[in-house]
C-alpha cells in the first residue's frame, strides 16, 4: 500500500493535526510524550483519512452508485463527510445503541444510516445492501486505500517530531496501526511499534500470541470503538509483520485517561482515542521518546460528565466504580 501517495490524496483536504505535549503527562508516565491529535482532524478521527483516499479512488460510475459501510461510528461519519466532498451517496449500518453523537453526525453529514441490533450481523448487513443497490462495500479496516490513508497519520507525526522511539496505537479491526506500522517503519525500521486494546476487547492480543486469528464474544467496553470480535484478515498479517507488541488498559485506566486529557490536556479525547494514554500512564510502554495517537474525540457529552465524575459506562451501559 502507498501511504506516500495517499498523503498527496489527501494534502489541502484532511487537516495537518497538532503534536501535543504535557510536562505533567511526562512526569506522570516517566518518559516524553508526543499526542497525535487526530481528535481534531476533520469528522472528529483519523478515520476521514482512509475514507477520502478510498472515495478518490472511485470511477465515475462506481461513485454515481454510491457507497455502503458499516462503523460503530467514525468510519461512518468519515465516510459520509468524504460522499459530500466527492459528490458520492452514502449509505451506513451503525449500532442502534451506538454513541448519539456518532449517529447524528454521519446524517448530519448527509449518510442515509440503519440501525442493526446487538445480534445483527453488521458487515453481511452492508454487504448485501451494497450488492443489491450496486453499490461499492467500503469496510472499515480491510482495504488496502484505507489503511494507506489512515497510515497518513504516522507519517506525518514522524515529519513532525524527529527520534522517536515508540509509536503507539489504538487496535480495533486494524486499519489504524497496520497503516501507521507500514508508514513509521518505512522512515525509521528501528522503531518499536505498540498496539494497545481495552481487556474486555482482547481480539488481536489473543490472536498474536496464539499466531491466528481468533474470535471472542462482544466486547463490554467504554472503548466503542474498538468494540471488534476478530482482526481483519488483512491488518492481521500486516501486524503480525510490523506490530512489535500488543499491550492491555482496564476500563479504569482508559476512564482516568480520559479524565486527563480533558483536565490536564485540555483536550477531549473518546475512550477508543484515549488507550494510548492509558497504556503510557500505566506504564505499559516502553522508550524515551514516545509518539502516541489519539485516534479521535467523539464521544457524547453525558458520557463524558460521568467518565470525568467518576463513573465507567460500559458499551452494554452499565456503570462501573
Amino acid at each position: 500500500m502507498d501511504v506516500q501517495k495517499a498523503a498527496a490524496t489527501l494534502a489541502g483536504v484532511a487537516r495537518r493535526t497538532p503534536v501535543l505535549t504535557s510536562a505533567r503527562l511526562d512526569q506522570r508516565s516517566g518518559r516524553r510524550l508526543f499526542l497525535k491529535a487526530e481528535n481534531l482532524q476533520r469528522t472528529g478521527s483519523f478515520k476521514f483519512r482512509g475514507a477520502f483516499n478510498r472515495l478518490s479512488a472511485l470511477s465515475a460510475r462506481e461513485r454515481s452508485r454510491g457507497v455502503v459501510a458499516f462503523s460503530s461510528g467514525n468510519h461512518g461519519q468519515a465516510l459520509a463527510l468524504a460522499g459530500q466532498l466527492l459528490d458520492v451517496p452514502v449509505s451506513v449500518f451503525m449500532a442502534g445503541d451506538g454513541p448519539r453523537v456518532k449517529r447524528l453526525a454521519a446524517a448530519g453529514y448527509g449518510a442515509t444510516v440503519q440501525f442493526y441490533g446487538p445480534e445483527g450481523d453488521r458487515h453481511a448487513l452492508a454487504a448485501q445492501a451494497a450488492e443489491q443497490q450496486g453499490a461499492v462495500f467500503v469496510p472499515p479496516y480491510e482495504d488496502p486505500l484505507v489503511i494507506a490513508g489512515q497510515g497518513t497519520a504516522a507519517l506525518e507525526l514522524l515529519e513532525q517530531v524527529s527520534d522517536l522511539d515508540a509509536l503507539v496505537v489504538p487496535i480495533g479491526g486494524g486499519g489504524l496501526i497496520s497503516g501507521c506500522a507500514v508508514a513509521a517503519k518505512a522512515v525509521n525500521p528501528a522503531i518499536r511499534v505498540i498496539g494497545v486494546e481495552p481487556e474486555a476487547g482482547n481480539d488481536t492480543y489473543l490472536s498474536v500470541a496464539a499466531g491466528r486469528r481468533i474470535t471472542i464474544d462482544l466486547p463490554d467496553t467504554i472503548a466503542d470503538g474498538l468494540r471488534t470480535t476478530s482482526p481483519g484478515e488483512r491488518t492481521f498479517e500486516i501486524m503480525n509483520r510490523l506490530v512489535d507488541e500488543v499491550v492491555l488498559v482496564s476500563e479504569a485506566e482508559i476512564a482516568d485517561a480520559v479524565t486527563t486529557l480533558a483536565l490536564t490536556v485540555k483536550t477531549i479525547a473518546e475512550p477508543s482515542g484515549a488507550v494510548g494514554v492509558a497504556a503510557a500512564l500505566a506504564g505499559r510502554v516502553t522508550g524515551r521518546r514516545v509518539g502516541v495517537i489519539l485516534s479521535g474525540g467523539n464521544i457524547d457529552p453525558g458520557r463524558l460528565a460521568g467518565i470525568i465524575t467518576g463513573g465507567v459506562e460500559t458499551g452494554a451501559g452499565t456503570t462501573r466504580k
